[in-house]
């Protein structure tokens, strides 16, 4: 697994930094080509390939942080780089999303004329630019929030664009301006369902909450079938990152030598790994040693 994430974390960066290019190239042109052409879903695209480019610079400075070595002061690494990243990127979409919903009312409310045949060739070359910036990013989202968090900014552009281009089309041939609006409307509940998706379990690994999947009692129970443990008690289960679950517990073993607690110890983490994929184990053992033998110690 190691393996896999020394190699994964610098084809990312690189990528990121194509992304970042031709980001920057494709807000300057919607910007341009939506003042001109008066079109607020093509000025809205443009405003969310900005935070692209914003969130991609994140995600890399993150990525560069999670790969610095443990310090006396971060002895966990800098892991969490990555989801404060991913926290940060998905917060900046619901806020432009709001943004836009409330232009969209005051288009709504005063419809403009629009130069369509403009708003579509300019929201084509930014369809182009944002699908391969998702091509670029989409191996990496797979196995990492932050990654996740710019490849959803540049998806949620490339589904903007054909919003665009379809509402680009349809003023051209019909005249009914206020598709515009409505299509900056569906894009942004687009944005804000999935960025808080994102934000809820990023959230949930800062504040160090047990994985979704996994209860304390379901650890309970599988690790007093071992023969050897009476109970265990005073449970931490976080996760550190997307990929590393912690678990701590007091363990209560009566009467076992320490020397016999080494095999037990394998026991333990053989059993939460291959039920839980719990990959990081810290027990306490005792011989009835705490007065409160809770499973969570409150």
């Amino acid at each position: 697994m190691s393996h896999h994430h020394e190699h994964a974390a610098p084809t990312s960066g690189a990528r990121l930094l194509i992304t970042l290019i031709l980001n920057l190239i494709i807000t300057v042109a919607e910007i341009i080509g939506g003042i001109l052409s008066g079109s607020l879903s093509l000025i809205s695209d443009a405003l969310h390939n900005f935070s692209d480019g914003i969130a991609v610079v994140i995600s890399y400075i993150a990525i560069r942080l999670n790969q610095r070595p443990k310090s006396e002061q971060y002895t966990f690494g800098l892991k969490r780089a990555e989801i404060i990243a991913a926290i940060i990127n998905a917060g900046v979409l619901v806020a432009i999303s709001l943004y836009l919903f409330v232009e969209a009312y005051y288009r709504f409310m005063s419809p403009e004329p629009i130069e369509a045949q403009l708003m579509v060739i300019v929201a084509v070359i930014g369809l182009l630019v944002n699908t391969l910036g998702t091509l670029l990013l989409r191996a990496g989202a797979k196995d990492n929030m932050n990654i996740r968090s710019a490849y959803l900014h540049l998806l949620s552009d490339a589904v903007s664009s054909v919003g665009v281009i379809t509402g680009g089309i349809t003023i051209y041939y019909w005249n009914v301006f206020w598709v515009d609006p409505l299509l900056t409307v569906l894009i942004s509940i687009y944005i804000l369902r999935e960025s808080f998706h994102i934000l809820k379990e990023a959230t949930n690994i800062v504040l160090m909450a047990s994985p979704e999947n996994i209860s304390t009692e379901q650890v309970n129970e599988k690790l007093t079938t071992i023969e050897g443990i009476n109970n265990i008690h005073h449970v931490h289960l976080w996760q550190m990152d997307e990929h590393d679950i912690y678990f701590e517990a007091h363990v209560d073993i009566s009467d076992r030598l320490v020397s016999e607690s080494a095999g037990l110890l394998k026991e333990i983490e053989e059993a939460l790994h291959e039920a839980f994929e719990i990959n990081l184990v810290t027990v306490q053992f005792e011989c009835d040693s705490c007065d409160v033998k809770e499973l969570l110690h409150k």
